[in-house]
């Protein structure tokens, strides 16, 4: 195998800081290192995050082509779709969801964010992926707040939730909540009011813009009605305090060359996985991944990863084997023609668990 570049990670938007830690490349198995820097912003006014991160977690991304929910046959069942693969997500503490159309040329702006929110019915399939796959993550007390009615979103209500550990419950305490900044003005400017979901919002020691999703500490405290403000933290921090899965991310790429030049760490991706038929078969039991801090596996569209590589104008002319560090079938002497990429995902993750559970004891110990 050629040597590969290595994706460069991209800025990203944070609560109250940007991430100004050095980076720290890492060589992989395979005898590839490479550094190419770019810089990116991720604009998404529901999740303005932080990737400042405390302690060197490794984190686990995948990737999907959009253009799996073209072949659906109504609205419904494309809902139906994404929402199988946001529970895929969760179930499998999935740190980072990308969608990527086939677009030839690199757009940064995020076309759930950019588009009308009523009227547009004919978004791409990865638009309409994205949108749904961000709606389901954001915990229900905030959905009104943070997402305009949409047609897309009408067969919503019919998915099952993802009941994931920051999904709380009105009644429930946990060191951590989201919450949505508020318009209601208070006598210290330098504070803001943010709804968390509980009987009353609580008061966060930050001047923000109302409209934004924030992770809050709550601290042991649990009267509501006193004075001491609480503070807004980073959304890694329930992972690096207290061990918990606090929900994937959605990133929006406009084809398969922005879904690595835009990662949104810093550094990049250090370990680049393709899933396919045509890949290599090896048991995971003896599937041995190299150390890595932010992990990345690829799902294809309907032809697999191979059209979307071709498609790209950022990679003509590239074998898909020059592109992924490596590049599997999890699904050997399967008994259909075709492995859906929704079971294909569900697959692929049962099949990465002990070897992303090995590697990361590695870096623990």
């Amino acid at each position: 195998m050629g040597k590969k570049q290595k994706r460069a990670g991209a800025e990203t938007e944070a609560e109250t800081v940007e991430n100004d830690k050095p980076e720290n490349e890492l060589d992989l198995t395979n005898g590839d290192s490479y550094k190419k820097k770019r810089r990116g912003r991720m604009r998404n006014k529901e999740r303005n995050e932080s990737d400042k991160e405390a302690k060197e977690i490794p984190t686990v991304s995948i990737a999907v082509s959009g253009s799996i929910i073209n072949n659906a046959q109504s609205l419904e069942l494309a809902t139906r779709l994404a929402g199988q693969i946001a529970r895929a997500a969760t179930i499998f503490r999935i740190d980072e969801v990308v969608v990527f159309d086939n677009k030839s040329s690199s757009e940064k702006e995020d076309p759930t964010v950019t588009t009308d929110n009523n009227l547009d019915e004919n978004e791409s399939g990865g638009a309409f992926f994205t949108r749904i796959l961000r709606y389901l993550e954001t915990p229900q007390y905030l959905r009104k707040a943070l997402f305009p009615k949409h047609n897309n979103l009408r067969f919503v209500g019919m998915l099952p939730p993802l009941d994931a550990p920051h999904h709380l419950r009105k009644h429930e305490w946990a060191p951590f909540r989201e919450g949505v900044t508020l318009n209601e003005k208070l006598p210290n400017s330098g504070e803001t009011l943010v709804d968390v979901g509980l009987s009353r919002s609580v008061v966060v020691n930050q001047a923000l813009e109302p409209g934004i999703r924030v992770t809050v500490a709550m601290g042991t405290n649990r009267n509501l009605d006193g004075d001491s403000p609480r503070q807004v933290v980073s959304l890694s921090k329930p992972r690096e305090e207290a061990g918990m899965y606090w929900g994937y991310r959605v990133r929006y790429a406009s084809n398969i060359s922005s879904v690595f030049e835009d990662c949104p760490y810093q550094g990049g991706y250090d370990h680049l996985i393709g899933t396919s038929e045509h890949g290599l078969i090896i048991n995971s039991s003896e599937l041995s991944l190299p150390t890595f801090r932010h992990l990345l596996i690829g799902f294809g569209g309907l032809a697999g990863l191979e059209e979307n590589i071709e498609e790209d104008s950022n990679l003509k002319g590239k074998d898909v084997r020059e592109v992924f560090d490596s590049y599997l079938n999890t699904c050997p002497h399967q008994g259909s023609r075709t492995i859906r990429t929704e079971e294909a995902i569900l697959i692929s993750l049962q099949y990465f668990q002990e070897p992303i559970s090995r590697a990361m004891q590695r870096v623990q110990h």
